[in-house]
């Protein structure tokens, strides 16, 4: 999907990850300030400044790491905080914080593919080829950051449903932080990493198919 990162690629890479990146996390916060929680409010999350959603790990080295093994970047930026007990419907009002973040995503992608599929005869190559990236880093956050591990968002909409012994071992596994991203991506993402492509790959050609 994206094929190569030549100088103009890097940078069209990057500021599609800005771009991605602070809409997902402004939502995330935005999300959580609708149902009640003005925690991300409060740390000034509530906002469109990339820099506020910048974590050098996830957001700088995990797609850089996961670009070179998978030929696919995922990321994540630093999480939005909140909290569940403040916002409404309980577990399931923090589920719909957790993925909001990954279907604006979606919906940028959705939007992107439109664009494309309406002015595919009017737009040049270099154009569709800048469109064609957001699309892929956008179906890339929705699709890794889906994915039920914490502190992953899928992971919360996981929690929501799941029996008590399960959220206990979630909530340990959260609490390591980065340090579950890395194993994860180190162990079991070896396992899972085709089949996370193949959903990248069937997202994208379904939306412009």
């Amino acid at each position: 999907m994206i094929s190569d990162l030549s100088a103009s690629n890097l940078v069209v890479v990057v500021i599609s990850i800005l771009i991605s990146m602070t809409a997902h996390e402004a939502m995330h916060a935005f999300t959580a300030r609708w149902l009640g929680d003005t925690t991300a409010e409060d740390a000034g999350r509530l906002t469109l400044n990339p820099l506020r959603h910048i974590d050098p790990y996830t957001t700088i080295l995990l797609p850089i790491i996961s670009y070179t093994l998978f030929k696919i970047p995922f990321l994540a930026a630093r999480p939005v905080p909140f909290n569940p007990s403040r916002v409404k419907f309980g577990e399931m009002g923090a589920a719909l914080v957790g993925i909001a973040g990954p279907f604006t995503n979606l919906g940028l992608a959705f939007l992107t593919s439109l664009v494309i599929r309406l002015s595919s005869v009017s737009l040049s190559s270099g154009v569709a080829n800048v469109l064609a990236v957001f699309m892929v880093i956008n179906i890339s956050l929705f699709v890794f950051n889906m994915i039920p591990f914490p502190p992953l968002d899928g992971s919360r909409l996981l929690y929501a449903v799941a029996p008590e012994p399960l959220q206990e071992i979630m909530a340990r596994i959260e609490s390591s932080g980065f340090m579950a991203i890395a194993v994860f991506m180190l162990i079991f993402f070896w396992f899972l990493s085709p089949l996370v492509v193949n959903i990248d790959n069937s997202i994208f050609n379904f939306l412009l198919r």
